[in-house]
């Protein structure tokens, strides 16, 4: 899928195009708050297009406003970066310049990677918006089975996610995209259902990301190796975590 597949996937109504192009001068002066960052958006981006705007007036949707944060709109936007940019560091930036929450599709070379976070007001800066949580990032492959690309791009439609207010339709494709990487683990596709049963799902794919790291290590110091008692330690201890990721997977489908 590339950044036009995926816009046409989400079934926006025409109202909400903007279909305009944004100066990176803007999310220098927004979102980098260090020299060095401001040469990354710089050197790394090549192009920014303001795609749509999502509010109340263009897809019938309404706002949330609590104490915590005012989601009066969703902005996509669509950026093409240049070759050799930091792409998770730029991500963090573009997200931090822009005040409401942002669908962002950032295409670096072949590759496509969609990137949401909440936001929320800041408690250190009047009027300041920050991320609420972690950015949820995933690049998207041509490799994947047709099943899962069909499922996903299915899923993504406006129309499939939850009405009642802006912050919650936002959430709906932040479950999308941890139905992705779910899947890619448990071979089934299925969005979560219930605000615990996501929360259940993110742990469960940080947990597995930690289990597959400390497999990989285990494994390259239980070959290099030589004194046979620590090699026994090494091995129990790779067949502990093995037997932690198998558990997880199971955690990773949607419980009903």
């Amino acid at each position: 899928m590339n950044a036009d597949s995926v816009i046409a996937a989400l079934e926006l109504p025409s109202d909400a195009r903007v279909g305009r192009r944004v100066p990176k001068t803007l999310l220098v002066e927004h979102g980098a708050p260090t020299a060095a960052d401001k040469r990354r958006i710089n050197e790394g981006i090549d192009e920014v297009q303001w795609v749509a705007t999502l509010k109340p007036t263009t897809i019938g949707v309404p706002a949330l406003r609590d104490d915590l944060r005012d989601y009066l709109e969703i902005a996509l936007l669509s950026v093409v970066l240049r070759a050799e940019a930091k792409v998770e560091r730029l991500v963090g930036l573009i997200h931090r310049a822009v005040p409401y929450p942002l669908f962002l599709l950032v295409t670096d070379g072949p590759r496509l990677t969609l990137a949401l976070a909440h936001k929320r007001w800041s408690q250190g800066e009047a009027g300041a918006t920050v991320l609420d949580g972690e950015l949820v990032l995933v690049t998207l492959s041509d490799a994947e089975p047709g099943w899962l690309q069909s499922a996903f791009s299915a899923a993504l439609a406006l129309h499939r996610q939850p009405r009642a207010n802006i912050y919650l339709l936002y959430q709906g494709w932040i479950d999308t995209l941890l139905a992705l990487l779910a899947a890619r683990v448990t071979g089934r596709f299925a969005v979560a259902t219930s605000p615990e049963q996501a929360a259940t799902r993110r742990e469960a794919l940080r947990e597995y990301a930690r289990l597959e790291s400390a497999i990989a290590r285990l494994r390259s110091s239980a070959a290099k190796e030589k004194q046979l008692a620590k090699q026994v330690a090494l091995n129990l201890e790779l067949q502990r975590a093995v037997a932690a990721l198998a558990v997880v997977r199971e955690e990773l489908g949607v419980r009903r």
